[in-house]
């Protein structure tokens, strides 16, 4: 029997494309121009997608794919997955969500504690042979506010970590959670002035672009933080740029950029600036759980039987 033709268009350890192969005919295109290639050349036999939120799938490329009838994200975005027209298709969508919480979660706090008691400028510090009298004094996380910018699972596991820090939490969502027992603001703006730390969880796409911008940015305040473990887009780069160089934010911490993959330049030459390229999500617990869930979904499609996490 013929296994169906899935199209990878994200990096797949060899491990795991072997995993995969063994159900399914892999057409591994992680990079731009073999995507364009396997889509144009095999695009009419492929069955299933694997993408994730960043890579996404457009929708000239779902009607290069007649035989498609199930498109899955690794991970929990799919901003950029054309949903629309796969669903006018009758085709299924399923994401990744929950596989890389706790991982989102604890580097969102790696990320908060490195700029708040400014680890990486210590760590230089002390190579350079310079002792803690010379230095400035950072101020600690326990008793202070944490602002929570979308209590999705992520944002929970982030909210549940502050309380271990003996911080008090807020949060804002598109609507109140009866089940969070934090403080809840009916707006970005208001928790911003709230808290000392803003940690950004909302999904991404064109409903939440610039959610953080100069606005919000100057109510966080010269003493608050900025944490974005979420997408680029939340952020508005050049006012969290200008805000910075001002003084009137006191630091920022991102994972993601607008300009991705491309660092964020406007950032690169200003202090209280900490950055990663885009991992918060990524570790071998992780992936694996990812890759594994993608599987499950797709076993279940192909069975008629209904997806662990549909989008």
């Amino acid at each position: 029997m013929n296994r169906p033709l899935l199209l990878a268009l994200v990096h797949l350890s060899e491990a795991h494309r072997e995993l995969i192969s063994r159900d399914y005919e892999l057409l591994y295109a992680p990079s731009a121009a073999e995507r364009e290639s396997q889509v144009r050349e095999r695009g009419g036999e492929v069955r299933v997608v694997l993408t994730n939120g960043t890579t996404g799938l457009t929708a000239a490329e779902i009607d290069a794919m007649p035989r498609l009838t199930l498109a899955s994200a690794l991970g929990a975005g799919y901003e950029n997955l054309a949903l629309d027209a796969a669903r006018q298709r009758g085709i299924a969508a399923s994401n990744g969500a929950g596989s890389n919480d706790d991982c989102v979660a604890d580097h969102a706090w790696a990320l908060l504690l490195a700029v708040v008691r400014a680890i990486p400028a210590q760590d230089r510090a002390c190579r350079d042979g310079l002792w803690r009298d010379r230095l400035p004094l950072r101020p600690h996380l326990a008793g202070k506010r944490l602002g929570v910018l979308g209590l999705g699972t992520i944002g929970r596991k982030i909210a549940r970590r502050g309380l271990a820090f003996e911080m008090q939490v807020g949060y804002h969502n598109r609507s109140r959670r009866n089940d969070a027992e934090h403080a809840y603001f009916d707006s970005v703006g208001a928790l911003a002035e709230w808290c000392d730390c803003l940690v950004v969880a909302t999904p991404g796409g064109a409903g939440t672009r610039h959610l953080v911008d100069a606005q919000v940015l100057e109510r966080l305040g010269p003493h608050g933080y900025l944490v974005n473990i979420a997408r680029g887009s939340v952020v508005d780069t050049a006012a969290l740029a200008q805000a910075l160089r001002e003084g009137r934010v006191a630091g920022a911490a991102l994972d993601v950029y607008e300009s991705e993959p491309q660092p964020p330049l406007e950032l690169l030459d200003l202090p209280g600036v900490v950055l990663t390229p885009h991992v918060a999500g990524w570790s071998p617990e992780a992936i694996d759980a990812s890759v594994s869930l993608f599987l499950e979904n797709a076993r279940r499609h192909f069975a008629g039987e209904p997806l662990l996490t549909p989008i």
